[in-house]
């Protein structure tokens, strides 16, 4: 019996009497990084021209729109983390503010979104080590991934955060780098001949818009993809040291710093390349360090990718691991999942989600090396991740709306209430509904959505026959 846990507000209760709780160990510094890096990803350095064939330049305003409305989303995170900070706590919101049902939905569509984003980072990060080792077997190169990601997440939340704050930090320092140089080509002329090539890209090349008002919309939900893993406040709370502190200080601040490195990293690239033929350029930033006479820029840059693609798989252990912890604590999958180690960290959970991944991985190379069309499925169950990324927004936004309502009283000495409230609710609902909409419009991303929403359908049955099942016991 020594080894019975039972469930007790955010930790267990052994039968002696000793509660055991995840350890609060992570730094604000930490907790900033791992937000920044969770949402900063491959798809900036990668995949920025697919953002930009939408909608033009006017893809600046898209990045500026979406990120707007994700600070609604993170200032309501942060008022009720701020009541109540605990390891998956927006999932906890859904079941007290709205209904057990949405917090379910929240934990497994979390569980979902980052093991499909695992999967999807640990192939690139076989692809990207191919640079330097072409013969090397991609499966090699991804169990051993794999199981670093995993080591280190087996260590300790500290060990985790440490690495996670290393990995956004070159992505960083990378984002900061390429934001000014670009501006001294643009501005100075550096590696023009020391002709400026000012901004007359941005309205040039058949405008501002050039992809009217459906491409603006379309590349909306790219945009919203791309911004996923920001909630990632709302899963690291519970191992925060100080939480109340760490979350307005992080909440505050990080926002910002994403907007500055999207919005900047893209304004360089529309100004310095014509948005029509990015194509033909490759890489913006592989060809911005190029042109100011960094040799080695693709060396480099892949470098960083590699690191955003770990750093991608790195937090998908993490946040898919503490939710299956979570889910294990509400007793909705076997109690082995909450199981802690004595590094105070859930080693069945986290080696349960590495698996997982792993075995993501090892299916697509099967499928690809029998089918060159089978990349194509995989490709429409990585995006399908989008619809799932989605839910803990429009839970946090529609939770702290019904704890307004509910607590007036906890809201009077509050220090970090929701601006606007309750007008910026309902406009961050809109757009992420409009957003979804579009997404079924869009023969590009309708058919990913369709299989988000299918997952929801599933999920939903089978919470409604759990639920019937405990009825009749």
């Amino acid at each position: 019996m020594g080894s019975f846990f039972r469930i007790k507000k955010w930790g267990y209760k052994m039968n002696n009497q000793k509660k055991v709780k995840l350890n609060r160990t992570m730094t604000p510094g930490q907790m900033e990084m791992i937000a920044i890096g969770g949402t900063i990803g491959s798809g900036l350095f990668m995949g920025a021209t697919s953002t930009i064939k939408w909608t033009g330049p006017s893809v600046l305003l898209a990045y500026a729109f979406v990120g707007l409305v994700l600070y609604g989303v993170m200032r309501a995170l942060g008022e009720l983390i701020y009541i109540s900070p605990g390891t998956g706590s927006f999932a906890d919101y859904g079941s007290k503010y709205i209904h057990p049902l949405a917090g379910y939905l929240t934990k497994w569509s979390n569980v979902f979104q980052f093991i499909i984003v695992g999967i999807s980072d640990i192939i690139a990060m076989s692809q990207y080590l191919n640079y330097w080792w072409p013969n090397l077997p991609d499966w090699i190169s991804g169990l051993v991934m794999i199981t670093i990601l995993t080591l280190a997440n087996l260590a300790s939340a500290k060990a985790y955060g440490r690495l996670e704050f290393w990995f956004a930090m070159i992505k960083v320092v990378t984002i900061i780098a390429m934001i000014i140089l670009g501006l001294l080509v643009i501005v100075v002329g550096l590696g023009n001949n020391w002709h400026p090539v000012g901004i007359s890209n941005l309205w040039t090349h058949g405008g501002f818009f050039t992809g009217g008002f459906m491409g603006f919309m379309f590349s909306l939900s790219v945009i919203a993809g791309s911004y996923q893993g920001i909630e990632l406040l709302g899963i690291t709370a519970g191992e925060a040291a100080s939480p109340r502190k760490a979350i307005v200080k992080s909440v505050r601040s990080v926002i910002w710093r994403i907007l500055i490195f999207y919005i900047g990293a893209i304004f360089v690239i529309v100004s310095i390349y014509p948005w029509n033929q990015l194509k033909a350029v490759g890489s913006p930033f592989v060809e911005t360090f190029t042109k100011v006479g960094i040799t080695g820029a693709a060396g480099i840059i892949n470098f960083v990718v590699l690191t955003a693609a770990l750093s991608g798989a790195n937090s998908g252990i993490y946040s898919a691991s503490r939710m299956l912890f979570k889910l294990s604590i509400d007793g909705e999958v076997p109690k082995v999942f909450s199981k802690l180690s004595k590094r105070v960290v859930p080693n069945v959970a986290i080696l349960t989600i590495a698996f997982w991944i792993f075995l993501g991985f090892a299916i697509n190379m099967l499928l690809s090396a029998f089918s060159s069309s089978a990349r194509n499925v995989f490709v429409v169950v990585y995006s399908s991740s989008v619809l799932p990324g989605m839910v803990p927004w429009f839970i946090i936004l529609l939770s702290e709306l019904n704890f307004r309502k509910n607590n007036p009283d906890q809201l009077v000495n509050h220090p970090f209430k929701m601006p606007l409230y309750p007008a910026y609710n309902y406009f961050s609902l809109i757009a992420l509904t409009v957003i979804l909409i579009f997404m079924f419009f869009n023969p590009d991303t309708r058919v990913s959505v369709s299989v988000g929403v299918i997952f929801l359908i599933i999920m939903t049955l089978i919470y409604r026959f759990h639920t019937a099942h405990k009825l009749q016991k």
